[in-house]
């Protein structure tokens, strides 16, 4: 079967002999000027001069209804004549092409033609023009108006994607952005960057209060402003959930001018849209004041609103945060308040000090006292007041709990590991992670379990119970013991590098019967605080409940004062702690022979537990020696005459009297 091809060059209507040859030249010229076009505006600038040359024309101009019609773009003179207006509204509201004869000899032939209807166009051109022109003017204005709406087309298309980038990119720098503050600022400065405005708040509506927090509000002292919910344009958005834009803001009657009046700023015209979270529920306003260039369009509301989605789960995110953030800080002051070290006595002054150098660093410190003394509140104030302080502090007591169940609880296990390991279960290494492991009564750990507490201290990595993977940590770790580690590894009990690992620092804390000064301050603490517990008047400890406080023993340390000053809170009657309320802390003293040894005689024993008595006494009563008499059933000038016999000092300079 023959086949035939034509291509475009030799088709016979573009050979000039053709009749209106040049006009189908003219059309697929302007189709290459539309497909070389940037943009609509290049369009129009290139498309004239085509246009004049083929028709003949001196002056070729489109031209478009605003409040007028103006000339947008134009080709050559028209020597001073006036826009032909009144043929331009015949040819729009005709939809048709027009040729108007010269009315005189000043005037010159003009043709008209519609372009488009959105907005209103036409393209006019003025010169050696005839009315036989006419139907190929029809023709290029069709070309045009075509291009031209797939060039405005594809300009708005390009116009999308440009502001879906920049939100995009909005939205990645609001995401870096945790604090509710700064990303206010941040969303502010770059919707005034995207939008050209001159400035953007963001608004949070405060429904308790009933009133709208604007944040930043330039020109307003400390960059926040404070409104009723149901005043100006901003109160009408949030109540309503509509978007307000205004070209003119004080024609506007639900406009506030009292802002502008404060801070002598203007208000040209304003754009405004609701902000609403996930749960769409309205949660503020987003505003932008004065463009500059022109008006707010529907392709800024467009922007806004989808630059507002996004900040409204920023901004729901942040405050999330900060929740947590205050949360956290109330809980630690919280915890902090509980482990508050208290009194005035040369050593607790010195291990505050002490606590205070070493809270920065990551040493090991081994915290030794008798039980009750408060081992546990040091290794806190270790980790509350060192940068450690918002990660986690985890307490295990290593003399609970057996060989076996000690590595599992500090080192976790893996489903099926062991018969009741029914499920992966962290332990206390993982779950104090950035933060600090408390290591309490260590002396009691097996030799087995120093061993792997060791190689974990050494290498700072765990594997779990039944697991091979091995788990890297960053933990602090503090360890405490009421035992004699010294004499232990003396004695092969602890693990000679274990200790030497764990006591690069020592604490050691005095017993609650060598800091009587102590005593008071402790116990007025503890008080106030079961008084508030107890909803009840803080209670105000008396001169001779005093006095039986500073006398007593406390063999069980601090942790005894405590107990005793809870039960004072809960069951005293009256608003004055007396005597006769610590009745019941007369238990016996700490056996006064514990530290006699064997193999002396009675007379020597005798004498070493009088003088070890009258010394505790003396200490008790902080030197006051007519109290210490009393308590010891003698006059004073009889003890003085006692302690001159069992070779104790007597310094009149350094001790009080007080009958």
């Amino acid at each position: 079967m023959p086949a035939r091809w034509l291509a475009w060059s030799d088709l016979p209507w573009l050979q000039r002999s053709q009749p209106n040859s040049q006009w189908l030249h003219l059309s697929d010229r302007l189709a290459s000027v539309a497909a070389e076009s940037s943009s609509p505006q290049v369009f129009r600038s290139s498309l004239l001069s085509p246009l004049s040359m083929e028709f003949g024309a001196s002056w070729s101009a489109i031209v478009e209804r605003r409040d007028t019609w103006q000339v947008i773009a134009e080709q050559g003179m028209k020597g001073g004549l006036p826009l032909p207006v009144r043929e331009v509204e015949e040819a729009a509201d005709r939809d048709a092409a027009g040729w108007i004869g010269p009315h005189d000899d000043q005037s010159l032939p003009v043709l008209v033609a519609p372009l488009s209807t959105r907005p209103q166009s036409a393209l006019v051109l003025m010169g050696r023009v005839s009315a036989e022109q006419l139907s190929p003017l029809l023709a290029m204005a069709r070309v045009i108006s075509t291009a031209l709406s797939m060039l405005t087309s594809a300009a708005g298309k390009e116009r999308e994607a440009t502001r879906l980038r920049a939100i995009l990119e909005i939205s990645r720098r609001l995401a870096n952005e945790t604090e509710t503050q700064p990303l206010l600022e941040t969303i502010a400065r770059e919707a005034t960057r995207l939008l050209d405005c001159d400035r953007a708040s963001i608004f949070i509506w405060d429904r308790e209060q009933k009133q709208l927090v604007a944040s930043p509000a330039l020109g307003v002292s400390g960059g926040k402003l404070y409104l009723p919910d149901s005043k100006g344009i901003v109160g009408n958005v949030i109540q309503t959930g509509a978007i307000a834009q205004v070209d003119e803001a004080y024609s506007d009657p639900r406009f506030d001018q009292s802002v502008d009046k404060a801070n002598g700023y203007r208000t040209r015209n304003l754009l405004c849209v609701p902000l609403v979270n996930g749960a769409n529920q309205r949660i503020g306003a987003f505003e932008l004041i004065n463009k500059n260039r022109g008006d707010f369009n529907a392709d800024d509301q467009r922007t806004l609103i989808d630059l507002g989605a996004q900040a409204a789960v920023a901004i729901e995110n942040a405050r999330r945060h900060d929740q947590l953030v205050r949360s956290n800080k109330q809980l630690t002051e919280r915890v902090m308040g509980g482990v508050e070290i208290i009194g005035d006595s040369p050593a607790m002054n010195a291990l505050r000090g002490t606590i205070d150098r070493l809270a920065n660093t990551d040493l090991p410190v081994l915290i030794l006292g008798e039980s009750g003394t408060g081992k546990e509140v040091a290794a806190q104030s270790l980790h509350y007041m060192g940068p450690r302080s918002n990660q986690p502090f985890i307490a295990v007591n290593c003399a609970a709990l057996t060989e076996t169940l000690l590595e599992s609880e500090l080192f976790g296990h893996e489903k099926g590991a062991f018969t009741d390991a029914h499920q992966t279960r962290e332990g206390k290494f993982e779950l104090a992670e950035g933060g600090t492991l408390f290591l309490d009564e260590i002396g009691d750990m097996s030799l087995g379990g120093q061993a792997k507490l060791l190689r974990v201290l050494e290498q700072k990595v765990i594997t779990r119970v039944g697991g091979s993977q091995t788990i890297p940590i960053n933990v602090r770790v503090l360890a405490a013991t009421n035992a004699s580690l010294a004499d232990m590894v003396r004695d092969k009990k602890f693990r000679q590098d274990l200790y030497y690992r764990l006591s690069v620092v020592t604490l050691d804390i005095p017993p609650l019967r060598d800091r009587p000064e102590d005593i008071l301050p402790l116990a007025e603490f503890f008080l106030e605080r079961f008084c508030r517990q107890a909803n009840r008047k803080k209670l105000v400890i008396g001169p001779e409940a005093a006095k039986r406080l500073q006398l007593h023993g406390w063999p069980g340390n601090v942790r005894e004062l405590r107990n005793l000053m809870e039960r004072v809170a809960f069951l005293t009657a009256g608003d004055q702690v007396g005597s006769e309320d610590l009745a019941f802390i007369l238990s016996p003293q700490r056996d006064a022979y514990e530290d006699l040894s064997e193999g002396i005689g009675l007379a020597e024993a005798t004498d070493r537990f009088q003088q070890e008595y009258i010394r505790r006494a003396i200490k008790r009563a902080q030197n006051n020696m007519s109290d210490a008499a009393r308590v010891l059933g003698l006059h004073r000038s009889n003890l003085y005459r006692k302690m001159k016999q069992l070779g104790l000092p007597v310094d009149e300079a350094k001790i009080t009297g007080g009958d």
